[in-house]
């Protein structure tokens, strides 16, 4: 269904079983479990789906490595296996990821170490060649006999500085391990829902739409597009707001404090020499001042983060000129001969992790692990129960999402039907493995669709086996590539407007593609594609201008974009 045939039954029938506030990883990943196993679901997001704190991400499935030193073994654990199935499961969008610790000393850490680990000490001294050693052979071993990634590596001085010519002449180590790369998170988040959908047609989407109110046994639900309200008849809510968890709660009456969460940021900059440098590798290490941060291949951009500062509302999280300050400096502590500024950032953003309220005496301190806490009883005053997600990240989404399912499906008293642990994720199913797979499926479409085997190439790098869907469409009608973008072409974005709950012209800028992150916008993209939109849409003039106003503003207060 569309969104208004969504809207429309709602009115006619507001009866659902389980109503899910937020359409962040953690809500998306629980309304997918939910609608493979049978459930009448709703979930509703105010703004886009994917758009808070889970838009604010490093881009990584990755256990944790550094959650060792806090004891979080089950977490690891836990996060080592999810990334594993998340290589396997959406192999189009996530993949094996490199990542290079350079290492300064060598037996540093080996006795602060345990003190941390007991909670006696705030912040070891950095960490050696044998702690992190260490640390890699335990996570290794996580992994199992389920070998989604080669074993560690460590190298010496001379290789280490041979491999990588850029690199900082101190270290005396480098290590290599590997991780996951999430390319396109928001396609990730995208082709769940619209899995979850084509599944059951009793699970319904809707972004741009906000819960406002609620008591007894009703809660009142605000379409942001034109403010008209809803009533739903919820058995169970799933509050899964994110940083908003207690905002959210309070809507309903009830005071909660769950959430203690941080502000994470990042800049993305165009810097050939720094992307040359890194290679395909992620470069994972500890800043002088004991902060963990990374350098990240991104395509053909460098991602750096990331801060970790308390913050209490979501809201007011930005990117800050002492974080971009920090973020220029420590690219300098490893690659000291090379220079970047300001005026190579092509994007900036930043949220809060919606990590649990905690006493810890520093924030790296605080468990990275996710917990449900229910409210309900003769307390509240709802007739349904309200489940908050706590913490939680993109690695961990479908265990997190799994036992959430799990608590809503025992409380509906309905069994589990499906399990989401080997399912493939949208255009990860059937996904060629091998060069020789893909060569074969994108000759074989290009002989069916007439599309050119460099677009087709383009179309799976995005979508992954859904291109044949997409290309299918694209052939079935008059197509042009546009002039300022020219791997893009009109029936493209037609098709993803159509079929992607595409409501606002940022919508496919900043979540159905990655333009605007990799710094490829300028007047004439936004130009020629919110033409393309409003006709896909129809927008009249004074909106489509409405449109490309709100994304400006949005791209210059939110991200550092100048256009």
């Amino acid at each position: 269904m569309n969104r208004h045939e969504i809207l429309s039954a709602l009115k006619s029938n507001p009866e659902v079983f389980v109503l899910i506030v937020g359409g962040g990883i953690n809500g998306i990943g629980t309304f997918r479990d939910l609608a493979i196993n049978g459930v009448n679901v709703l979930l509703v997001e105010k703004s886009d789906f994917c758009s808070g704190a889970s838009s604010a991400s490093s881009h990584m499935a990755h256990g944790g490595i550094r959650y060792l030193e806090n004891g979080e073994f089950r977490l690891v654990r836990e996060a080592v296996g999810e990334r594993n199935r998340m290589l396997e499961n959406a192999p189009h969008v996530v993949k094996p990821l490199p990542t290079t610790i350079p290492i300064f000393k060598r037996f540093s850490g080996i006795l602060n170490a345990p003190l941390k680990f007991f909670r006696l000490l705030d912040k070891p001294s950095e960490r050696g060649s044998l702690i992190i050693k260490l640390g890699l052979i335990l996570y290794d071993a996580y992994t199992g006999k389920q070998r989604s990634v080669p074993r560690h590596k460590f190298f010496s001085r001379q290789q280490s500085l041979e491999k990588w010519k850029h690199l900082n002449s101190d270290i005396v180590n480098t290590a290599v391990y590997y991780d996951g790369a999430i390319l396109q998170p928001e396609r990730l988040a995208m082709d769940l829902i619209l899995d979850a959908e084509s599944e059951n047609p009793n699970a319904r989407a809707l972004n741009y739409v906000s819960m406002i109110g609620g008591s007894e046994d009703t809660i009142m639900l605000r379409d942001e597009l034109t403010d008209e309200t809803y009533d739903v008849r919820p058995k169970l809510v799933i509050n899964a707001a994110g940083p908003w968890i207690d905002f959210t709660n309070k809507k309903v009456g009830l005071s909660t404090r769950f959430i203690g969460g941080t502000k994470g940021s990042h800049i993305v900059v165009k810097h050939d020499e720094l992307r040359n440098a890194i290679g395909e590798y992620k470069f994972f290490f500890e800043n002088e001042d004991g902060r963990i941060v990374l350098i990240y291949p991104l395509y053909d951009r460098v991602l750096i983060g990331t801060s970790d500062i308390p913050m209490e509302n979501p809201d007011e999280a930005f990117c800050t000129d002492e974080e971009i300050a920090y973020f220029l400096s420590l690219t300098r502590r490893i690659f000291p001969g090379i220079r970047l500024t300001r005026d190579d950032i092509v994007f900036q953003y930043s949220g809060v992790r919606p990590l649990p309220r905690s006493n810890a005496k520093s924030v790296s301190q605080i468990s990275r692990d996710h917990t449900i806490e229910v409210l309900s009883g003769d307390w509240t005053n709802l007739r349904f129960p309200v489940y908050s997600l706590v913490g939680g990240k993109w690695t961990s989404f479908r265990a997190f999402s799994e036992q959430a399912a799990d608590k809503a499906l025992a409380h509906l008293r309905l069994k589990r039907k499906k399990s989401t642990r080997d399912l493939p994720i949208g255009g990860g199913r059937g996904y060629p493995r091998e060069p020789g797979e893909m060569r074969t499926q994108i000759e074989s479409l290009s002989a069916w669709t007439g599309l050119t085997r460099e677009r087709l190439k383009a179309l799976f790098e995005r979508y992954g086996t859904r291109a044949e869907t997409i290309a299918t469409y694209m052939n079935g009608g008059t197509d042009f590539i546009f002039k300022s973008l020219p791997d893009y072409s009109l029936r493209e974005v037609i098709f993803i407007a159509q079929h992607e709950k595409v409501c606002h012209l940022d919508d496919f800028f900043l979540r159905r593609s990655m333009l605007a992150m990799l710094g490829r916008l300028n007047g004439e993209v936004i130009e020629e594609l919110a033409k393309a939109l409003a006709n896909a849409l129809g927008w009249d003039e004074e909106r489509k201008s409405a449109e490309v106003a709100r994304t400006l503003l949005l791209l210059t207060d939110k991200h550092g974009v100048r256009i």
